[in-house]
């Protein structure tokens, strides 16, 4: 999904998204990055983006779907913590 398809999204639901925060200026999972930059994880790459996000339905299948890619997503995001994060809050900056 794309963040400008945010609108067709059902606005009663919550939406979880995988999150990570960059833990250094120029992270290797976000070239030129700023430090505490944040990004989605985009579930097809499982590389940081600002852009390109699948959603889950709950924060368990978020989680779990966290849990059975974590030796993969350590390898393309080094040294950051991926968490479910509701998707409106993060849009926002609230989370």
């Amino acid at each position: 999904m794309r963040r400008c398809e945010v609108d067709r999204l059902d606005p009663t639901r919550t939406f979880w998204v995988p999150a990570v925060v960059s833990p250094h200026r120029d992270w290797a999972g976000a070239p030129g990055c700023r430090k505490g930059a944040r990004f989605m994880v985009d579930r097809e790459t499982l590389r940081a983006s600002r852009d390109a996000f699948g959603t889950f339905d709950s924060k368990l299948s978020c989680l779990d779907w966290i849990m059975r890619h974590r030796p993969d997503l350590n390898r393309s995001l080094p040294g950051a913590t991926i968490r479910a994060v509701p998707l409106d809050r993060w849009l926002l900056g609230l989370d």
